[in-house]
């Protein structure tokens, strides 16, 4: 059964391959070979890799070292993020010259409403027109999916790849979903699968099936959303995509202080919450900025370009050196604020390239455990010991994120 206000028409755009595609392009050697995109070291991860490397069992995320050894003749490249970022862009570019609504939904992927157009479009074959543009002004293989909500698209565009396009109308779409691993559903990860292979659960169609009150009390209201997503029902909206530049936070005191330390463990919460937040909107910075102002309303700002990071331990010290660097006069100071702007999608798989397995599971428990219990729950020592300090708490601190 699949259940919308009116109906919709919305498509999945996937970049395939995304990271390799555009090695490929830079390099035609790599070419129908094993390619891993990602650090280069044996502690390091795979960021992404080519189909050619999937086939040996390889995939996003693995310890390189493992990959090394299930490929040994895989091609592993470190990653140009910048280049990707560029490519990514051109992709949204091409998008926005002809979508009325679209949402980029990561550094590779865009959902379009195109509910409306039918009348005077038809909007397969104006779907069609696009991808086959975007092909031919990137060079980039592209995946599509077509039909009446944002998850029965991504899925059928999953379907599609490599290189493809498919179509689900409306009253196909629980003959398409049926037959399909519950795997395929977003929001199904290896724990909530697992759970529901152990009740015998294994297609989408048996999930479809059962009573959605038996899936709120196993697996609770995230359970209840799978199951309408089993069924073909997904109001979400195609959110309006606007490019965010950048994501600041400041801190004035209610008394001017020279406290350096004070302003360090300061600081360092900032930088800590700032990316925390990038990386939940899936976000990597490129430039990080620090300003103080003194007592006497004078105000200084310094930056620096960096990797592409939204991680803590890149961050946070980076951040420490330039205030370092503009506290030079030892006034009373008013004001602190951090900076991080150059803002760009992909933080999952570009947070892959720098670092390692141990790294990553552990940047994600962290967010798990502040997602589950709030920003504030968890911190490394320094932030945290301002955080819980009611002394230091006074005055404003204040949390924006402009899209100048």
């Amino acid at each position: 059964m699949t259940t919308t206000s009116a109906p919709r028409n919305i498509v999945h755009f996937d970049l395939d391959t995304f990271f390799v595609s555009v090695e490929r392009l830079r390099d035609s050697r790599l070419m129908g070979k094993p390619v891993l995109i990602g650090g280069i070291s044996d502690r390091s991860v795979v960021a992404s890799c080519s189909y050619e490397a999937r086939k040996y069992g390889i995939h996003s995320a693995m310890p390189m070292r493992m990959a090394r050894r299930l490929c040994s003749d895989a091609i592993i490249i470190r990653g140009d993020m910048d280049m990707y970022s560029k490519y990514s862009r051109m992709v949204t570019n091409i998008i926005a010259d002809s979508a009325p609504v679209y949402e980029k939904a990561s550094i590779d992927e865009h959902y379009l409403d195109l509910s409306g157009m039918e009348r005077f479009f038809g909007v397969s074959k104006w779907s069609h027109e696009l991808r086959e543009r975007i092909i031919r002004e990137t060079g980039l293989p592209i995946s599509m999916g077509l039909s009446v909500n944002k998850t029965v698209s991504k899925i059928a565009t999953g379907e599609a790849k490599p290189n493809g396009e498919l179509v689900i109308s409306g009253n196909a779409v629980n003959t398409f979903l049926g037959p399909l691993s519950i795997r395929k559903i977003p929001g199904v990860g290896d724990k909530t699968y697992r759970l529901l292979r152990a009740m015998g659960v294994s297609d989408i169609h048996t999930l479809a099936l059962i009573p959605p009150d038996m899936i709120l009390r196993v697996l609770g209201q995230n359970g209840l959303d799978i199951w309408r997503k089993a069924n073909g029902i997904d109001l979400t909206p195609v959110q309006a995509y606007t490019e965010q530049k950048s994501m600041s936070t400041e801190r004035t005191f209610e008394e001017d202080t020279i406290d350096v330390k004070k302003l360090e463990r300061i600081l360092s919460g900032m930088s800590e919450h700032l990316a925390y937040e990038l990386r939940k909107s899936q976000r990597v910075t490129g430039n990080v900025a620090v300003k103080i102002r003194y007592a006497n309303f004078d105000t200084h700002t310094t930056q620096q370009r960096i990797e592409y990071t939204s991680l803590d331990h890149k961050l946070t010290p980076l951040v420490l050196q330039l205030f370092k660097k503009l506290y030079n006069r030892r006034l009373l100071i008013r004001l602190v604020g951090v900076r991080f702007s150059n803002l760009v999608y992909g933080a999952p798989q570009l947070n892959l390239f720098e670092d390692t397995s141990e790294m990553v599971r552990l940047y994600q428990a962290i967010d798990q455990i502040k997602n589950k219990y709030g920003a504030h729950s968890i911190g490394k020592a320094l932030s945290f010991r301002y955080d819980q300090n009611p002394e230091e708490q006074r005055g404003t601190y204040n949390f924006y994120k402009p899209t100048d």
